[in-house]
């Protein structure tokens, strides 16, 4: 049984570092060195030292591990939720890429409120991460960007990195990372491809204004009619939120409020489209042979549903992250990184021209 003393009480207590150093008879200082890698001891010296922390179980204080400035090497990930299928795909395109890179990982979650997302930043500041990679589907608004700039300030002061992950930029002179993919381009690339197919009426579902990537494949998917030369009908654009649920009510809302006045779907988001999908075979209607319906993000449950879709890097995203963060020459710098979507085809459409 490791040896622990009693205090006034009689309870035992956990061994401390200076019973460390009585029990192999050096100093606290020798001590310390020793168990954080910098003294370089003799071997008999070090032999007794880890013999004395074996045998009174010490485990070292990571408090008093930052005050010496001892830390262990983190990036940390922010996320609204570890539910969501994108964030955690994120998150662990994070997790590989710190791992590569000899770091430890801190997730922590906000559920998309601000105050959480403050304090979780401030305490990963205390942390000493390196990087703090935001993520998420946010309002963009002067308020957003105020606390952003906030945060990368904060953050460069003490020697960390932000990085926005999925967010839009916030301009040359804030000291942010910033990794986005190509919202608008996919978006783009899918409505075109249902208007090559000959469709003219496409019910857009998930139009969710203010919120920066609802906001960015919708824009896609107006500028491809645009390009097409399609008139662009307001109607057409439904209102709701990225989730199964909202994608069922926005479809069984939308049939119940008369004829069929689409022939094609282009759902926010592959949860939508699950959705969408449930309440059209509930009414009597087949994908694609009676509806074509194409997603965004390539995630469950797109392969599950044969679903047409546009591809989203996720976990690169999270990589890159790491890698611009950790690459960065001196921490607090601007840059701006975008990758890439592309369309993946599955059987969900059909050309409307072959009816």
């Amino acid at each position: 049984m490791p040896r622990q003393a009693r205090p006034d009480d009689g309870q035992p207590r956990p061994s401390t570092i200076r019973d460390v150093a009585r029990h192999a008879g050096v100093s606290v200082a020798t001590v310390s060195r020793i168990l954080s890698g910098t003294y370089p001891s003799a071997p008999a010296t070090r032999t007794k030292v880890m013999k004395a922390v074996r045998e009174l179980d010490y485990v070292a204080n990571a408090h008093a591990r930052g005050l010496a400035g001892v830390r262990p090497k983190s990036v940390a990930i922010v996320v609204n939720s570890v539910v969501s299928p994108h964030y955690a795909h994120v998150a662990q395109g994070v997790q590989d890429q710190a791992v590569r890179e000899g770091r430890l990982c801190i997730v922590g979650t906000t559920g998309g409120d601000p105050e959480h997302e403050l304090a979780t930043v401030q305490l990963m500041r205390e942390e000493h991460a390196e990087a703090v990679i935001l993520v998420g589907n946010i309002v963009a608004d002067d308020a957003y960007r105020e606390r952003m700039a906030d945060y990368a300030r904060a953050l460069a002061l003490a020697g960390s990195q932000l990085v926005l992950c999925g967010r839009p930029p916030l301009g040359d002179d804030v000291p942010a990372v910033v990794v986005e993919y190509d919202n608008v381009g996919g978006a783009h690339a899918i409505t075109s491809h249902l208007l090559s197919a000959g469709h003219k009426r496409i019910l857009f579902l998930g139009r969710y204004d203010g919120y920066s990537t609802p906001d960015s494949r919708l824009a896609g998917y107006r500028r491809a009619l645009a390009d097409h030369r399609v008139p662009h009908d307001p109607g057409l654009e439904v209102q709701g939120r990225m989730q199964r649920s909202a994608g069922y009510r926005m479809m069984i809302e939308r049939l119940d409020a008369g004829p069929r006045d689409f022939t094609a779907v282009f759902a926010a988001n592959d949860q939508i489209a699950a959705g969408a999908r449930a309440a059209l075979r509930e009414r009597g209607l087949r994908v694609p042979d009676d509806v074509s319906l194409v997603g965004f993000d390539d995630l469950s449950p797109a392969e599950d549903i044969d679903l047409t879709t546009v591809h989203v890097p996720h976990e690169e995203l999270g990589r890159t992250a790491v890698r611009l963060a950790l690459g960065s020459e001196k921490p607090g710098t601007a840059q701006h990184v975008l990758l890439g979507t592309h369309i993946i085809v599955r059987d969900s459409v059909r050309p409307y021209l072959d009816r």
